[in-house]
């Protein structure tokens, strides 16, 4: 029998549960994962890990989850890669749960996720009927900038323009996808990392995060320093995402003309102190904050663009503090 794992932001996932449980009784062979503010990305994959050792056909499993581009399904995407008998669907909801139990004689999790696409939409329903939109065609991605763009050619004023630049050590996310690239509209997602350019599971991940219409790129520190010349960028209008403050800086004293920061989350590790609920610094991240400042660099902390902003030199200064 192929396992099922419910996985979610907050108690999303446990949530649905119990209303299938109202209406279809418990069901074998399934195991619920929750991610809450506070744990870690390690907190969440050793939760997925757990779950799967519940469950008796270790090969066969389907994880529900609720965002594309999420946490928990990122997670899930890399545990993924190592079992190709796993397949995820995103989007859960009840008639998803509901059509899923339904398909349990199916024989494999890549069948029924096949299936349960079509039952999750035809569950979504809006009254009056006249409110109802026409199936929409698929949005194409943007062109990619510069591929068959002869070198030399230059397009609108020939620089390129940084909607956003942020410090996220999960890079591209829901967040990011979602709340932030409404609020920025940027035509491109520029992740600029060495360590990722390298890892193409993770290259992957980011690539198919992009929200329709936007296309996104991992490069490596030095190209994005290239990007910056290239007059072919001239039409762009890009958001940078940055997994670490030093790979903004280097970035930043390579040339990239960045005046301003968002900080959006960076994970706790040793060494590091929590300075508030998504940021943990150590001494080296003070350090790169310092020498950011010195260069005119302004901060914009926080983690959606509904959040109140918070003071980066008090939070600067709380981990110096505490770090002595």
């Amino acid at each position: 029998m192929v396992g099922f794992i419910l996985a979610s932001h907050g108690d999303l996932a446990e949530g649905i549960y119990s209303s299938a449980q109202m209406v279809f009784g418990e069901a074998e062979e399934l195991q619920v994962v929750t991610f809450h503010n506070g744990e870690t990305l390690d907190d969440l994959r050793g939760n997925l890990l757990q779950a799967v050792e519940k469950l008796s056909d270790k090969e066969n499993i389907l994880f529900m989850v609720d965002l594309f581009a999420g946490s928990p399904y990122n997670q899930a995407f890399q545990l993924c890669a190592e079992h190709p008998g796993w397949a995820i669907i995103t989007g859960l909801n009840l008639p998803m749960l509901a059509q899923a139990y339904g398909d349990r004689d199916m024989a494999t999790a890549g069948e029924i996720a096949k299936d349960l696409v079509s039952a999750s939409r035809e569950g979504i329903v809006v009254h009056p009927e006249k409110f109802m939109p026409e199936e929409a065609a698929p949005q194409a991605a943007a062109p990619a900038a510069g591929g068959a763009i002869p070198p030399g050619t230059v397009l609108g004023d020939g620089h390129i323009k940084y909607v956003l630049a942020r410090i996220d050590t999960r890079l591209l996310h829901g967040q990011v996808a979602t709340a932030w690239t409404k609020t920025v509209q940027p035509t491109r997602i520029i992740v600029c990392s060495d360590g990722v350019a390298g890892d193409e599971l993770r290259k992957t991940m980011i690539e198919q995060a992009a929200p329709p219409g936007v296309k996104a790129n991992v490069v490596p520190i030095r190209k994005i320093i290239e990007v910056e010349k290239d007059p072919r960028f001239g039409d762009t209008k890009a958001m940078l995402l940055f997994e670490t403050p030093q790979d903004a800086l280097k970035a930043i004293e390579g040339g990239v003309s960045i005046k301003e920061i968002n900080v959006g989350s960076m994970a706790h590790s040793n060494g590091k102190v929590a300075v508030n609920q998504v940021l943990s610094l150590g001494k080296e991240d003070v350090e790169t904050f310092d020498k950011l400042k010195s260069l005119g660099i302004k901060f914009n902390v926080r983690k959606v663009p509904s959040d109140s902003p918070e003071d980066m030199d008090a939070l600067v200064e709380k981990a110096r503090a505490e770090l002595k």
